[in-house]
């Protein structure tokens, strides 16, 4: 009988399959009372997800940004962003992602990443690692921020909420890129990146991406230094070590 997590893994198949049926194709596009855009493809993926764990799983809870909370008070919990990046999606741009973590009494302890336009799924499982297309992956190591390729997601928002902040991270690191949504964070996981700066998250944002990043051996929490769970603020240090994210964490510090 195949496990949560390996279920985890077909459903980002699936995911992925769905979203490329409407991705660069004309669709209409709503936005929502906080401006942000929503497609059918968003809701089309998230009602199709929720129907395959509610015939696997029917008691686990489910958290997903299109259709809310079921069973909010279950021990098992899902978590799901159909299309992280939908104005990646809507602008044709291949970064946007798909999102699935797992919580285990509010623990998260499986995370997927799904890139369809791009062929990836980042996999982990709490204790047993993480992979990018079944393949182990592991952060880079580093621990000097002065060294780091630093990816900064959000910029204009952490520009508008937090200028300090901002100016300190544009001054940092040794490589820096602008970005959004998820892809960052699978960087940082699978070594290419060796830290991702990331603002005004929400659960199925942020949980996901901490089991993968954690799991290949990375460091993430939100800029307080707190461990991540379904309360957190929404801001996010993901880090390739310990030794690195304190770093950040000190360049963070009001």
């Amino acid at each position: 009988m195949a496990t949560r997590f390996e279920h985890a893994i077909e459903i980002a198949k699936i995911a992925s399959e769905t979203a490329l049926r409407y991705f660069r194709r004309k669709t209409d596009v709503e936005f929502k009372s906080d401006e942000s855009p929503v497609t059918q493809a968003d809701r089309n993926i998230e009602y199709r997800i929720r129907e395959i764990l509610g015939e696997r799983y029917p008691e686990d809870g489910i958290f997903g940004e299109e259709h809310g909370i079921e069973r909010a008070d279950s021990e098992h919990m899902w978590v799901i962003d159909p299309i992280d990046g939908t104005r990646s999606f809507i602008a044709g741009s291949p970064l946007f992602g798909f999102l699935l973590g797992h919580l285990s009494g509010g623990v998260p302890d499986i995370g997927i990443i799904g890139m369809p336009a791009l062929g990836e799924i980042f996999a982990a499982e709490a204790g047993s690692g993480a992979t990018m297309n079944g393949i182990p992956i592991k952060t880079s190591g580093q621990r000097q921020l002065n060294q780091s390729i630093l990816y900064i997601n959000e910029g204009g928002k952490i520009f508008a909420e937090h200028p300090g902040k901002f100016a300190r991270l544009v001054h940092s690191g040794q490589t820096r890129r602008f970005a959004h949504d998820c892809y960052s964070h699978a960087l940082v996981a699978a070594g290419f990146a060796d830290v991702a700066v990331d603002f005004d998250l929400k659960p199925y944002d942020y949980l996901p991406i901490s089991t993968v990043v954690q799991a290949a051996g990375g460091s993430i929490s939100d800029w307080s230094g707190q461990p991540l769970s379904l309360k957190s603020n929404g801001t996010i240090i993901a880090a390739a070590t310990p030794e690195l994210h304190a770093q950040v964490l000190e360049l963070l510090r009001d």
